[in-house]
């Protein structure tokens, strides 16, 4: 008997529900377990301890291989399992979904861990209740010091992802920009690019788990702007009911400007962001500043971003020449073109 693949996330890690709703919607038989609980036995190692980890069935009917990181193992899980792709037919929409999963992936999670725990009420909910998810059983006198524990340690933490005195205020004026434009692209359409979910989709719902439906007070103002991405995302949860067709992907040639002011936001805070942080990786700074959208950012250098600004153009240099001057045109005037340009 085939064994089904395993999740090992938690409900409070945005890329374990990005993950587990990929799954749910390609039909691919899993099971979750949290990450450290007694049914967390036996698993492979992998390279870095990140959520989530999935672990793959082997030959013999053991769990012999795990990997990590959402990105790659969406690509792994299309190349593997056919049918109801969350990678879009057309490369030149590919790219754009690429674009958008990134960006949701490393910018709108700065939001993510910003709200959570520099907002003292997200941080005695979050504190409260992240133990609880994975250790419910104990007493509250058990918990009361890990939750000390993990708010200590992830708000030692948000020096890294760049939320901070100066960069606060941006971080957060961001992420309503980006729910409300959401919002707005929605009406009209299901999802992102058209009435088929991509991995841009899954990307977005993993942050928003977090941002619009679990910490108090992005919450309060998801449900005040944007209710109707409030919405979008309990449905996101779990697609398995839908049947998508080839043609439900958004034509080309039917870009709307909703779409189009999607990507101006990225063009206006992630692009120039990973611009500065390559450059300081590269440079081997421990610190950088910079302007983004005339305003001051400041931070330490995140090497794994670095990263993503060389997979962003890898993704793009493998388009053929057509494919390339296509997306050069959808994205003229967005921002964007700076980081294939």
């Amino acid at each position: 008997m085939t064994l089904p693949y395993k999740i090992l996330g938690a409900p409070g890690s945005p890329y374990s529900r990005k993950l587990r709703s990929v799954l749910r919607y390609r039909r691919i038989p899993f099971i979750w377990a949290n990450r450290n609980s007694k049914e967390d036995v036996n698993t492979p190692s992998v390279p870095v301890n990140l959520l989530p980890v999935l672990v793959l069935p082997g030959e013999n009917g053991d769990y012999t291989e795990a990997k990590i990181d959402s990105t790659p193992i969406i690509r792994f899980l299309e190349q593997h399992h056919p049918g109801r792709s969350v990678i879009p037919l057309d490369p030149v929409m590919a790219f754009l979904d690429y674009l958008i999963e990134d960006y949701a992936d490393e910018w709108l999670t700065k939001a993510m861990f910003h709200f959570r725990w520099a907002h003292q009420r997200n941080v005695d909910f979050a504190g409260s209740i992240l133990p609880r998810w994975t250790m419910n059983h104990l007493s509250d006198e058990e918990i009361a010091p890990m939750s000390k524990v993990i708010s200590e340690r992830q708000i030692e933490r948000l020096r890294y992802v760049g939320s901070n005195e100066v960069t606060g205020e941006f971080i957060e004026e961001s992420y309503q920009n980006f729910i409300e434009l959401l919002s707005a692209h929605l009406v009209g359409r299901r999802f992102i690019l058209g009435d088929r979910p991509g991995s841009s989709d899954f990307g977005v719902f993993g942050q928003l788990t977090q941002l619009a439906q679990t910490d108090p007070t992005c919450r309060d103002l998801t449900l005040e702007v944007a209710p109707r991405v409030f919405a979008w995302c309990d449905n996101v949860e779990d697609l398995s009911g839908i049947e998508p067709e080839g043609n439900d992907w958004m034509q080309l040639e039917g870009i709307p400007k909703t779409l189009s002011e999607i990507f101006k936001e990225i063009g206006r805070t992630y692009a120039p962001f990973l611009l500065a942080n390559a450059k300081a990786v590269a440079e081997g700074k421990e610190e950088w500043e910079s302007e983004i959208d005339d305003k001051l950012w400041k931070q330490m250098p995140f090497v794994y971003q670095a990263k993503c600004l060389a997979w962003i153009r890898e993704e793009f240099g493998n388009l053929n020449e057509a494919h390339k001057t296509k997306v050069l045109q959808l994205l003229q005037g967005s921002g964007c073109e700076v980081l294939i340009s």
